[in-house]
């Protein structure tokens, strides 16, 4: 039974990508001073009696740097996309042009990069956090294999490996967080 345990480390991976893959989604929710389709995806919309996001009731087009544009395909929806988009936080105003949506950019004042960056740290802190529990749950499957007779070498060399995979996912996000913040900060 001993030599027969074998940690699923492939399993481990996956699941501390997820985390990084999610921590990717928030970054790109915040804003960086620069127009980005992607900044509206948190933005839901109550289209026909149910939350929508924007980008299933219209074309949402980056034509500037600093322009987004929302082609709403229903004009009974323009009002209420507006409104979600005003009452968002995204402090964005948008301006109307018939079905079109026009929302213009503005330039991020220094306190506000710097509020984004601890937003964003926060974002990096939840993931490492995410990352941590996965790698307890992987020790955890080691010392319960360590009770039903596992050798101690054997025990040494599966967690090397948990510390090794989650290791390599805390550096990933620092290195995402950290692009992140540049991004923000450059002006």
């Amino acid at each position: 039974m001993s030599d027969d345990f074998e940690l699923d480390t492939d399993d481990l991976t996956r699941r501390m990508q997820g985390a990084i893959a999610n921590l990717r989604v928030e970054l790109a929710s915040l804003r960086t001073g620069r127009a980005s389709g992607s900044m509206l995806e948190p933005v839901m919309v109550d289209a026909y009696g149910s939350m929508t996001p924007i980008n299933q009731v219209g074309t949402v087009n980056v034509p500037e740097p600093r322009m987004v544009t929302i082609n709403v395909w229903d004009k009974a929806l323009v009002g209420k996309v507006e409104k979600a988009i005003r009452e968002s936080g995204l402090g964005i105003n948008p301006q109307l042009n018939g079905t079109i949506i026009m929302l213009p950019i503005p330039e991020l004042n220094e306190e506000r990069r710097r509020e984004l960056t601890k937003v964003a740290g926060h974002y990096a802190e939840s993931a490492r956090v995410a990352i941590r529990n996965l790698r307890r749950d992987g020790m955890d499957q080691i010392k319960k294999a360590k009770n039903d007779g596992l050798s101690e070498d054997d025990q040494k060399f599966w967690e090397a490996a948990v510390q090794e995979v989650t290791d390599l996912h805390i550096k990933l996000v620092d290195e995402t967080v950290e692009t992140k913040q540049a991004e923000i900060m450059q002006v």
